[in-house]
């Protein structure tokens, strides 16, 4: 039904490889102190909130 291309939608040429540089990027995205675990934060502590307004500001930030 489905066929899957595992193709970049745009090309890229690495001329130099820095695997430090690599690791600390993706450490950004998903590590502990990244950005989705800073989001997952975000949205748990907004059901913990007294009022509508300090919800509705969690809610902005993580969107």
């Amino acid at each position: 039904m489905w066929t899957y291309n595992k193709v970049l939608e745009y090309p890229i040429n690495i001329k130099n490889k820095n695997p430090q540089l690599a690791k600390f990027i993706i450490s950004q995205y998903g590590g502990p102190d990244g950005e989705l675990a800073a989001s997952l934060r975000y949205l748990s502590q907004r059901f913990g909130m007294p009022d509508q307004k300090s919800k509705a500001i969690l809610n902005d930030i993580r969107n």
